[in-house]
């Protein structure tokens, strides 16, 4: 029984002391606000920025050419086999009469090709990896196979993918560390400022007897609040921004190469990043911000 009262005390204190001391906890909620949409937008943009190379990554393939004795019986036993390959997705063949089809359409202008026969070209697999990194070593693979003969990726160019990815995401993953880290500082400054006219109180409250955690509980209460506070506000806010942003990259012509994810079915997971972001600012900027004044 005595913990719950306690606890109860400790959340009565936290709420009476945020709208005491209603300016200070009026800054930090602006801060934590302001920390996270920071974080919210960088994390999006690193969300958007892989789910494109994601994109392009899929779209990426190369061409294995059939050997030119083979027929098209011949070449689908050749597929199945190649199927069979580890890292490989999806094999499609094409063609003789397909390929010259698709090699004209690709040069409109080029009057040479209207007489040209469409056996001119060899069949061949247009074949995609699951993953690109292995792709180098699934085309040696491919190219191995007997029936194959020659292949045409550009590895040059997947590699390019891989490491554009793996910087997009370092950077990311730097940035919000850092941004955190300046939040909480940030964060527990303004929480001192606001806990510094308190130190005869809180000095009081150490003559009297209290002990530390009675102490710092109703501070740590309040960093919570402010924190889930900051988050719900930030939340809603990242949403409308995100949205706007959204339209104006969709209904522009000359960014049209960029795509943009849809908030809805990442909303929950940001509430539940800005909200456990938001609890441990909160939380962690009380903690260091009354350490100093327990030390009376």
């Amino acid at each position: 029984m005595k913990f719950k009262y306690d606890f109860g005390y400790f959340i009565s204190e936290g709420f009476t002391s945020i709208f005491t001391h209603g300016f200070m906890s009026f800054a930090a909620v602006c801060m934590i606000v302001c920390c996270l949409l920071i974080m919210g937008s960088f994390s999006l943009v690193a969300v958007n920025v892989d789910h494109m190379l994601g994109t392009l990554e899929a779209e990426n393939e190369f061409t294995a050419f059939i050997d030119e004795t083979y027929d098209e019986q011949q070449a689908a036993v050749l597929k199945s086999t190649v199927e069979a390959i580890p890292n490989v997705s999806t094999v499609t063949y094409v063609s003789r009469a397909e390929a010259m089809a698709a090699y004209k359409a690709d040069h409109p202008d080029n009057e040479l090709l209207d007489g040209l026969p469409d056996d001119v070209l060899r069949a061949r697999f247009r074949i995609h990896v699951v993953d690109i990194e292995q792709m180098a070593e699934t085309s040696r693979r491919v190219e191995a196979t007997r029936g194959i003969g020659g292949i045409r990726a550009e590895l040059e160019i997947a590699q390019g993918f891989v490491v554009l990815r793996d910087i997009a995401g370092a950077v990311a993953v730097i940035l919000v560390v850092i941004l955190l880290l300046v939040s909480l500082f940030i964060i527990a400054n303004t929480t001192k400022l606001a806990t510094f006219n308190r130190r005869e109180e809180i000095a009081i409250m150490k003559m009297c007897g209290a002990t530390n955690s009675f102490i710092r509980w109703p501070f740590v209460v309040e960093g919570m609040l402010l924190g889930l506070t900051g988050a719900v506000i930030a939340f809603f806010s990242q949403w409308g921004v995100y949205s706007l942003v959204a339209t104006a990259v969709t209904g522009s012509d000359t960014i049209s190469l960029i795509t943009v994810l849809p908030f809805g079915p990442m909303a929950w997971r940001v509430l539940g990043a800005f909200a456990l972001t938001g609890l441990v600012i909160g939380t962690g900027g009380s903690v260091l911000a009354i350490r100093k004044f327990l030390q009376v």
